[in-house]
């Protein structure tokens, strides 16, 4: 009996589809790429780190032109490169593959007995399982302070998360590297800044070389901010190279000597720029010949305190604060592999508790660097700066608007915030706990709101400092996996880097993958809105980085103008004539008699609209004077007046009036000399 030929072609087709989908499922895959999903690479290493998170990264603005997405302002990629190369263990990425970039320091092993910089960082005996890949039992973790937790395809996750704006700050320490047992390379600064630099490229190429040819890759270093939104734009992140070490460019000071010049300066600041350096830390830890430095507390502070004396031949010296702002307490705690270093008979110093202020603040190196870094529209950090050195800062910025200033992990006293913003500044809290980090948005909200700003944060991965640990399996309002990036467009699941899988309710914090993770625990502990910020902290920073970069410096109309003068103060050897005042450098001054009704008055040539005068006042200060304008030299009208000077830089804003006299009359002294100015600055606006 014959069979039906429809029934057989029907039986050939269905085996057919069944060997179809065998060979589908069995057989190698094409890469998701290859079918459009620019975000996976076609040529991922093997094996690797898993990346955990499905779903096409946002891409583009929202509906008022604005960039999206959160920025960590201060990471540290390749600060295993730093110290002396043998501080923090592991690397960012290795051309041999994960088995070779995330391994332990040799001296690790076998039970990481001679984790020493742990010893005095954490406590306890620094033991570990030293092994990294596969089996990570004990590193990267919150607490783990020596263990890379950059490793890039952790950093691509928190890209998957949302992340669009990372700054790297490049960092080392000289003085750490040159006491710390294990080093395999050069202690100088600057040679390690160079390499973490080059690296940072080098890590730029190979993941580009995954993704199909230069450019292709997600990881993109700018060096303007036209350049980081159009990146930003593409859906990819946009990565900027800071500094934050402890003697840029050979600043350091030796006994209170500087070390450095100004040629040093500005062929230290031109070879950064030329890396793609944007922003950057005058100074770090140590007091050095640019700035004093806001104290680190603890065995950490002592610490420090003790290589700021193996460095500078000086302990760090405090006094009386002089208004609400005021350093860290400095470090009380013993710290007895550091204090083993010093010299026989020396011991750190105790301090007094009501005198928390350092008393170095900004040099005049200092200040030359502060107007270095604003002639190439650079952004400065004013964290890990002393209050005193803030201050003449943010003095300096608002004589002329200059708005490139970043507080970026939690390093500046809480009371100069105001001040950051008004600028146009930025700032991001460290990567605290959920409720902490919480708490302190909730602290600053009003001022963000008033400003109309976003926020940011700080990870200082890398940088030794701890980062959040677990809540618990069974806290309140846990993250529960898999969840939703903030955008909605992804799907977040546990990470899993070889035989381990974090979780940030058991884990907390251990590696830069799991910043989203932190970031649904803000939302779950803080609610929407502190996350709603910080989605807008990309558009933030852009903000002030192109602000910084399209500021025009006022022409300062009182420069080398005819001055008179009420008196001025006589020295065989110096003059301290009227016209020292308005000569273009703070290296001379105009000086008064001893006496509390003086005046200083400037010709300004012609008939001009000013709107905002800028005093620069010696240690001789006028504590009660007034601005008065003319446009005849006969009849004056004043314009802005205080009774509460204390001296500094001052910066006098009013409505905009025509003048060609202009005419600073002091009524009461604030010491017991007469008034001094190094200079005096009068523009339109």
């Amino acid at each position: 009996m014959s069979r039906n030929p429809y029934r057989r072609r029907r039986e050939v087709a269905v085996v057919s589809l069944l060997l179809l989908v065998l060979a589908i499922v069995q057989g190698p895959t094409r890469s998701s790429a290859a079918d459009g999903n620019w975000w996976l690479p076609t040529s991922r290493p093997a094996p690797d780190s898993q990346i955990n998170v499905t779903g096409e990264p946002f891409t583009g603005t929202n509906a008022q032109g604005e960039v999206r997405g959160f920025v960590d302002a201060h990471d540290h990629m390749f600060a295993n490169e730093g110290f002396g190369g043998r501080l923090i263990c592991g690397k960012t990425f290795s051309e041999a593959g994960i088995a070779d970039a995330l391994k332990d320091c040799p001296e690790h092993y076998p039970d990481g007995s001679l984790a020493i910089f742990d010893f005095i960082t954490k406590g306890g005996d620094g033991r570990h399982d030293p092994v990294g890949w596969p089996t990570f039992k004990d590193w990267p973790a919150h607490d783990s302070l020596t263990h890379q937790q950059n490793y890039y395809a952790w950093v691509e996750r928190a890209w998957r998360g949302g992340q669009r704006v990372l700054v790297n700050d490049l960092v080392t320490n000289g003085v750490i590297c040159s006491v710390y047992f294990f080093k395999d390379r050069s202690c100088d600064e600057m040679t390690s800044i160079r390499l973490q630099a080059k690296l940072t490229y080098d890590l730029q190429a190979y993941i580009d070389k995954m993704y199909g040819g230069t450019g292709k890759g997600w990881f993109r270093i700018v060096t303007d901010s036209a350049q980081a939104r159009e990146v930003i734009k593409q859906g990819k992140l946009a990565v900027i190279l800071g500094v934050e070490t402890s003697e840029p460019f050979g600043c350091k000071q030796i006994l209170d000597i500087a070390q450095c010049d100004k040629k040093d300066i500005d062929a230290g600041l031109d070879e950064l720029y030329a890396l793609g350096v944007r922003s950057m830390f005058l100074c770090h830890k140590f007091d050095n010949a640019l700035c004093g430095v806001r104290f680190d507390s603890g065995g950490l502070g002592t610490a420090i305190n003790v290589g700021q004396f193996l460095s500078t031949g000086t302990f760090w010296k405090t006094e009386k604060c002089t208004g609400p702002q005021h350093d860290n307490p400095i470090g009380s705690a013993a710290a007895p592999g550091a204090e083993a270093k010093l010299p026989a008979g020396v011991k750190v110093p105790s301090y007094d508790s009501d005198a928390q202020c350092n008393t170095r603040g900004l040099t005049d190196l200092g200040e030359y660097a502060v107007h270095g870094m604003m002639k190439r529209k650079m952004m400065l950090e004013i964290d890990h700066m002393s209050v005193k050195a803030v201050g003449r800062v943010l003095d300096i910025f608002e004589a002329d608007s200059y708005p490139g200033v970043i507080s970026s992990h939690s390093w500046m006293d809480l009371n100069w915030t105001e001040r950051v913003y008004g600028l146009g500044g930025f700032i991001a809290q460290y990567m605290h706990g959920s409720e902490g980090f919480t708490a302190e948005a909730n602290r600053t909200k009003a001022l963000r709101d008033k400003y109309d700003v976003g926020y940011g944060y700080g990870t200082d991965m890398n940088g030794v400092g701890g980062w959040p640990g677990p809540r618990g399996a069974d806290a309140p309002n846990k993250v529960t996996y898999p969840f939703r990036s903030v955008d909605g467009g992804s799907v977040i699941d546990r990470q899993t880097t070889g035989e381990r899988t974090w979780d940030l309710n058991t884990d907390g914090a251990a590696h830069y993958g799991l910043v989203p993770d932190w970031i649904e625990d803000i939302r779950l502990v803080g609610g929407q809105g502190v996350v709603n910020d910080l989605f807008r902290g990309a558009e933030s920073y852009l903000d002030t980085w192109g602000a910084a970069e399209h500021h025009q410096a006022g022409v300062n109309l009182a420069k080398d103008a005819p001055a008179t003068a009420s008196s001025a103060e006589w020295n065989p050897f110096t003059s301290y004539a009227p016209n020292r005042a308005v000569d273009g450098t703070r290296d001379t001054r105009w000086a008064s008699d001893w006496s509390d009704g003086q005046w200083l008055r400037i010709d300004l040539g012609s008939t001009h609209l000013v709107g905002r005068v800028t005093l620069d006042w010696e240690r001789a200060y006028g504590k009660s004077y007034r601005i008065e304008l003319s446009t005849d030299g006969t009849d004056w009208k004043t314009v802005w007046s205080t009774t509460s000077g204390d001296g500094g830089l001052d910066t006098a804003r009013f409505t905009g009036t025509p003048a060609r006299y202009l005419r600073v009359t002091g009524t009461e002294r604030g010491t017991q000399w007469g008034y001094s100015l190094h200079e005096v600055g009068v523009h339109s606006s």
